[in-house]
């Protein structure tokens, strides 16, 4: 007895989504026997914050690509703010470098032209200037510095947003470095 077209049609159609299913079903364990590899080489107290139904629901996570788009994207995201971060904290030590140089020549002048029984006090003077600048230096890097760990704890902030938008396990937002 011939079946109607219709009837094979969606039977052939459910035996695709079935192998489909199947097929994702292997990678998801594949991605989760992954997942537990590199969970075996992190030290015991992260290993116990990594439950298998976490595991499992990243590794679901990771199957249709997206969220590794979104991390590929979060990932050239901190690079940029890395190299701009970096490249400004360098900024500031040529800056300071050349305040140094500066400083250093107008005293090398000044010693110059001094009279010997002025020169003890010129010394002290610009001992005293030196120490200030040198101050001022300290005071800017680390005010640079700060700035620094502020913007790159805002990424990690944002990073963390991200993914929880995205559905992926484990993540949320948080200044708890545990």
């Amino acid at each position: 007895m011939a079946r109607p077209g219709g009837f094979e049609a969606a039977e052939q159609q459910q035996q695709q989504q079935q192998e489909v299913l199947s097929r994702q079903q292997e990678r998801h364990y594949r991605l989760l026997a992954e997942l537990q590899a590199l969970v075996k080489a992190l030290p015991s107290a992260c290993q116990q914050r990594l439950s298998y139904t976490t595991l499992s629901e990243l590794a679901l996570a990771l199957l249709d690509g997206t969220v590794f788009e979104i991390v590929q994207g979060l990932l050239e995201i901190q690079h940029l703010t890395e190299k701009n971060l970096y490249s400004q904290r360098r900024q500031l030590h040529s800056e300071h470098r050349g305040l140094k140089q500066e400083l250093f020549h107008r005293h090398k002048e000044a010693q110059q032209c001094c009279r010997p029984h002025n020169l003890p006090l010129l010394r002290a003077a610009q001992q005293r200037e030196m120490e200030a600048m040198e101050q001022q230096i300290r005071e800017e890097q680390r005010m640079m510095d700060e700035k620094i760990v502020l913007e790159l704890d805002q990424k990690v902030i944002d990073q963390q947003s991200t993914l929880e938008k995205a559905g992926v396990s484990g993540f949320y937002i948080t200044t708890n470095p545990q």
